[in-house]
């Protein structure tokens, strides 16, 4: 999500890639929980790695999609910048070992979970930054994932939604951007949206980090 902020009345920031999602929470939350880890990213099921490891979840909302990577074994750090959605997601998903963070990207700090990761999911995230903001973020995720870690990446496309901000990014540029900082595309596919809106429709990437590479299923 985009990282440029402007002040709000009381001085809080506000990220303006999360704009309209804070005061959409208690139904996002719903929407979120309404499907599953394995619908959302049935194409790529099987380029997850294998062996339990680090994942970092950008992004995560409720927490759907961390909380079934914790169920497979591995240890996931879930980055969430709207407050709201994160108070829904510990709640939802209380008995799992999700490390929750207040961060953003496309700087990502995570002072307090340095190191690498053997995957980095980014779903319904990318298409919140702008051109330069998608470079720097690509950087980034470069720097985060270990050699032969995965960058998922799920692209909405379609009429945005009254107060929220998305560009128009598209799968082929996005595989352009990755392979600038040493990734490469190993899938790439589209869907339907899974909530049966018929104009909306997804792009799911997995890009590669070059080196060595580590266990998948």
């Amino acid at each position: 999500m985009s990282g440029d902020g402007a002040p709000t009345r009381d001085g809080a920031t506000v990220v303006k890639g999360t704009a309209g999602y804070a005061e959409a929470a208690d139904l996002l939350a719903i929407q979120y929980e309404a499907v599953t880890f394995g619908e959302v990213h049935c194409d790529v099921l099987t380029l997850i790695p294998a062996e339990p490891g680090r994942i970092l979840d950008v992004g995560a909302g409720t927490g759907r999609d961390a909380a079934a990577l914790v169920a497979l074994g591995h240890r996931v750090v879930a980055v969430e910048p709207t407050a709201e959605l994160r108070v829904h997601g510990q709640r939802i998903h209380e008995g799992s070992a999700i490390d929750w963070v207040d961060d953003v990207l496309p700087d990502l700090t995570l002072r307090h979970h340095g190191g690498q990761f053997e995957a980095v999911f980014a779903t319904a995230v990318w298409m919140h930054l702008n051109a330069e903001e998608r470079c720097r973020a690509m950087a980034r995720i470069a720097t985060l994932l270990v050699p032969g870690g995965r960058f998922f990446v799920n692209l909405r496309h379609g009429p945005v939604p009254d107060g929220r901000l998305m560009f128009d990014v598209s799968a082929a540029e996005t595989v352009e951007l990755g392979g600038m900082y040493g990734l490469r595309a190993i899938h790439c596919s589209d869907r339907p949206d899974l909530h049966g809106r018929s104009s909306v429709w997804w792009s799911c990437l997995v890009l590669q980090m070059a080196g060595v590479d580590i266990a998948f299923d």
